[in-house]
């Protein structure tokens, strides 16, 4: 049986993907990078993240000075790649019962880059799960409350660790303090991948 920690309600599962599993996973992703390139979205305020994102599935999260949405298509104009069956397995050993995945948004963590502390509320349905799936260099994982402000724990996640922000804890603020560079070899050019699999609609 997988050992599993409870961060507040959000369930990790650390080690979850074996090396070669997670070599398997990255092929997939890297070939959804080659045909949708990452780009680094605006904030509301004008700001680049400092994050590289793109996505596979129906849907694409995407965020300019109109505010954080859902989009069916690439900035280039061409629809989303497909969620590589891989990816989708994971999301059917950890989330048996929810709906299937619409988008798999993938973030790219080259160094300095980080996650400030948010909320995934951007889904109609918010009873549906949100699955993260880590790959490369460690990430230093935060979870505060459904409000913002007060106490927060956080844990390593490293390469191959699998979590799942669900139920009572379907809202609760996180993100990425920091990570730590050159900790994998995982990626080529070093880096972090994070993988965040959705339900839209």
């Amino acid at each position: 049986m997988r050992t599993m920690l409870d961060l507040r309600g959000v369930r990790v599962w650390p080690g979850f993907l074996s090396r070669p599993e997670q070599d398997t996973l990255l092929a997939g992703i890297l070939s959804v990078m080659e045909a949708a390139p990452p780009f680094h979205p605006v904030t509301r305020w004008g700001k680049a993240m400092s994050v590289a994102m793109t996505s596979a599935g129906r849907f694409g999260w995407f965020s300019d000075r109109r505010g954080y949405r859902y989009e069916e298509r690439h900035p280039s104009g061409q629809s989303w790649p497909p969620i590589p069956d891989a990816v989708l397995r994971v999301w059917e050993a950890v989330a048996p019962d929810a709906r299937a995945p619409e988008c798999c948004l993938i973030n790219l963590y080259r160094s300095g880059a980080r996650m400030g502390l948010h909320q995934d509320r951007d889904e109609a349905d918010l009873s549906q799960p949100v699955v993260s799936i880590s790959l490369g260099d460690e990430a230093l994982f935060r979870v505060g409350a459904l409000e913002r402000g007060g106490s927060t724990e956080s844990v390593w996640l490293r390469s191959g660790d699998v979590a799942v922000i669900g139920g009572s804890a379907r809202l609760v603020h996180h993100g990425i303090d920091r990570v730590r560079d050159g900790s994998s070899d995982l990626i080529p050019g070093g880096g972090r991948i994070n993988l965040t699999l959705r339900v839209v609609t």
